[in-house]
């Protein structure tokens, strides 16, 4: 089964386009786990035992492991989501980007030792930076296209005037992803909740990928405004997934003992608000 067809899967079964985002800091667990490295795997394998059900996929953020030595605690959960919630695709966010046997060192890190179903990429070193994780059949990568982050627009926001058209930056690399670099059908991109308006200038100009969108919860995105911007469907069919990320606003609900169903009750309200949004584009 490719990752598509993953994401698909998952957003019938558990009616849902949000993925959890796993970001663990230390500093920020709960009673009993607070301040406590050696306890990544532990914190977030009860987070995904809670939201299994809820979500279209879990996006484990690496440098939150590497950052505490906790890669060994990666790959356990690694295991633990396919042992426990098989169901669910796992995007590994590494935002790797580099080319060549490095990449290909890269791409063997996200897919044979984590055993990610899909990573992160950054596009901005060209197609050969890209080309290595496509060898990887059914596999996905997201590339960032439209970030949330405010800086964003250093870059991405500027006019390509050697490209027919000047189109914005981050407008032709959905054009790539949608076209000529998407071989396979295993790319996607990466689109910030808080730019509505950006996510439908991107599906304009990719109407059939998957768009991975960050920035629901803590960054401020507006879940009906992004859904309305980037979910289309046909006949009452999903025609690209969408896959809407919230992170902090989910793992530290709560503080306290029961950390896991607060993250569990936060995933619910806005897994029905996006179900909410969905249904009203449909």
């Amino acid at each position: 089964m490719t990752f598509i067809e993953q994401l698909r899967n998952a957003e019938r079964a558990n009616g849902s386009l949000l993925c959890v985002g796993l970001d663990p800091e230390p500093a920020r667990f709960p009673a009993g786990m607070a301040g406590d490295a050696s306890k990544i795997y532990d914190f977030c394998a009860a987070i995904v035992d809670a939201t299994a059900d809820l979500v279209i996929a879990f996006k484990p953020q690496i440098a939150y492991f590497a950052a505490h030595g906790a890669e060994a605690q990666l790959e356990r959960l690694m295991e633990h989501m396919r042992r426990n919630a098989p169901h669910v695709p796992t995007i590994l966010d590494a935002k790797r980007g580099d080319i060549g046997s490095t990449a290909e060192q890269y791409a063997k890190e996200a897919f044979d030792r984590y055993g990610a179903d899909c990573v992160t990429l950054s596009p901005f070193m060209g197609f050969d930076s890209v080309q290595p994780y496509l060898k990887y059949q059914g596999k996905g990568a997201f590339l960032l296209c439209r970030t949330s982050n405010p800086g964003g627009d250093d870059l991405q926001n500027q006019r390509l005037a050697s490209v027919e058209g000047q189109p914005l930056l981050y407008e032709h690399i959905a054009h790539l992803a949608q076209g000529p670099w998407n071989l396979n059908g295993q790319l996607g991109l990466v689109v910030g909740a808080t730019y509505p308006a950006e996510i439908e200038r991107v599906r304009k100009v990719a109407p059939t990928v998957p768009l991975l969108i960050p920035g629901v919860g803590a960054q401020g995105g507006d879940a009906v405004a992004t859904v309305k911007a980037g979910y289309r469907a046909s006949n009452g069919e999903t025609t690209a997934p969408i896959v809407v990320n919230s992170s902090r606003a989910v793992l530290y609900a709560s503080g306290g003992a029961d950390f896991a169903q607060a993250a569990r009750a936060a995933a619910t309200a806005t897994r029905d608000q996006l179900r909410a949004a969905q249904k009203d584009a449909l």
